[in-house]
């Protein structure tokens, strides 16, 4: 279905991020190594953007390619007797279990919390007997250890258990910010705490395989999955802390499948897909999963990539050095640090905007880059016309992340000639702003002096004066003077930052007062 890569930890020099956001991961007792190396690592010059400080060195990690070539497996797994899918009915894990009663399982014990009343369940367990295995379905929250283990103390004695496959998931969409401790509760109880009562409930139970079903969010992290991320991520971990003690464990951190799940949310294939994840064939998703098994792997992400649309995306508010081991992502980054091959109609273009900035006066000159900027954003996300994009309004404000600040970057690049960093959008945190920057770029001589822009302000209020705007005017003229003010600086806090009694609540008269305050005329 695509790459099959894992983390690979390595040594790696003393360097730390100079930009963006980065991670130190510390371990439990900090001792006097160890203290110096996070003193190393937090003031060293590099782009690791996530660090594990021990005291025998600081590490690094990288995906890289785990192909299985030649290798011979460790084991055959062809299922029998009884297994477990937690998350049985949902639509992953009714694609393992129909995978697992067509190879061999004389008995399938799929958990859900609705158990038989969960949609499709009936549908499900027809569909199992006609393959030729029984099956129960119990409602059982995982989360709670007493009905786990009446599950468990349920298996037939002469088909005893021989796997378990960890198939719970809750899908999430909210930005950390916006994320509560319920919430967060809620996604983790049934993957932490029901991967943690399986563990004790099983004990030194001798099993075949031991399935711990992840997600790549915990490997590379996802902005709306705050608390999804660390969930998975834990799971990871388990699956070498039940190593470690002599246990079968194999966790698999997925990308996007396809044929249900999670991926049929509103919009969420487009998300995903713009992003550069796409949906996994199942077939191939379950055939990872039996080869990982075989092999005897503990961990490994499996994921179908686009990786020069993912890696542009991802790296768009700090290098990562964690996706430089895949050598597509490699030669995607790698080519948009180089200038753009000339394009004689964007350089046109370009040309001819220089050109009308030049022969314009300075009011004019806000006014054509505010609508430029206006008219890329709203191309960016999705919206018909510039209307609805309010010059001082943040960019976070207006649903952007790291993969539309590319698309904003690459567009205004193409309509000014500009080689334009894809940060803009965090260096700049609104349209107003980054029309102000985009004008120093283009005419880095054209400042006029503070005397000559007072006297277009006085020109400016006398003409309001005169005049008796309607509402709609009265609208645009206070958006146009919103812009101006963040464009001379007028406050440290964008409009979504600010009280009622801020930007987004002024008149007109209000705006001029604050001009006259900031250019020193009050």
């Amino acid at each position: 279905p695509g790459p099959a890569v894992g983390p690979r930890p390595g040594r790696r020099p003393r360097t730390a991020p100079q930009k963006g956001k980065s991670l130190v991961d510390l371990p439990a007792e900090l001792d006097e190594r160890a203290a110096a190396r996070l003193a190393r690592a937090l003031t060293g010059p590099g782009d690791e953007d996530q660090v594990a400080v021990r005291s025998g060195g600081a590490f690094g990690r990288r995906l890289v390619r785990a192909p299985l070539g030649d290798r011979e497996p460790v084991r055959r797994w062809e299922p029998s007797g009884t297994v477990l899918v937690t998350g049985g009915t949902g639509g992953v894990g009714a694609q393992v279990a129909r995978r697992l009663a067509a190879t061999g399982a004389a008995h399938l014990v799929l958990t859900s919390r609705r158990g038989a009343e969960a949609p499709g369940a009936a549908e499900l367990a027809a569909e199992i007997r006609a393959l030729g295995a029984d099956v129960t379905i119990p409602a059982c929250d995982v989360s709670d250890r007493d009905q786990l283990k009446a599950v468990l103390d349920a298996i037939p004695a002469d088909r005893p258990l021989t796997a378990v496959v960890h198939a719970v998931g809750i899908v999430q969409s909210t930005l950390v910010d916006e994320m509560t401790t319920d919430e967060y509760r809620k996604i983790n109880e049934g993957k932490i705490d029901g991967a943690r009562h399986l563990d004790e409930l099983l004990g030194d139970t001798a099993l075949d395989a031991f399935v711990l079903f992840s997600s790549n969010s915990g490997v590379w992290g996802s902005g709306r999955h705050g608390g999804y991320a660390p969930g998975n991520a834990w799971l990871d971990a388990f699956a070498q802390q039940r190593r470690a003690r002599g246990l079968t464990a194999t966790s698999l951190a997925w990308g996007a499948w396809g044929g249900g799940g999670m991926m049929e949310g509103e919009g969420v294939e487009e998300y995903m897909r713009r992003r550069g994840v796409i949906e996994m064939d199942p077939e191939l998703a379950l055939n990872a999963m039996v080869q990982a098994v075989e092999h005897d792997e503990v961990f490994r992400a499996v994921a179908d990539v686009e990786w020069e649309r993912f890696a542009r995306g991802f790296t768009s508010g700090r290098p990562s050095p964690l996706i430089q081991g895949v050598p597509e992502a490699r030669a995607a980054l790698k080519a948009s640090d180089e200038p753009a091959p000339a394009d004689a109609a964007a350089g046109g273009a370009a040309a001819r905007l220089v050109e009308a900035l030049t022969a314009a006066n300075p009011a004019e000159r806000e006014t054509i880059l505010l609508d430029l900027v206006r008219e890329k954003v709203a191309g960016v996300l999705g919206h018909d016309s510039a209307d609805a994009i309010e010059p001082g309004r943040a960019f976070k404000g207006l649903g952007f992340d790291s993969l539309t600040a590319v698309e904003l970057r690459d567009r205004l690049g193409a309509a000014t000639g500009l080689k334009l960093p894809a940060t803009i959008v965090f260096d700049y945190p609104n349209p107003a702003a980054l029309a102000g920057h985009l004008r120093g770029a283009l005419l880095p001589e054209s400042t006029a002096p503070v005397g000559s822009v007072l006297d277009e302000l006085d020109r400016l209020e006398g003409a309001l004066a005169a005049a008796a705007p309607d509402s709609d005017t009265r609208t645009k003229l206070k958006q146009r003077l919103e812009a101006l003010l963040w464009t001379v600086g007028g406050t440290d806090a964008t409009p979504d930052e600010s009280t009622g009694e801020g930007l987004q609540s002024a008149t007109a008269d209000d705006m001029f007062a604050l001009l006259d305050k900031e250019l020193g005329t009050s």
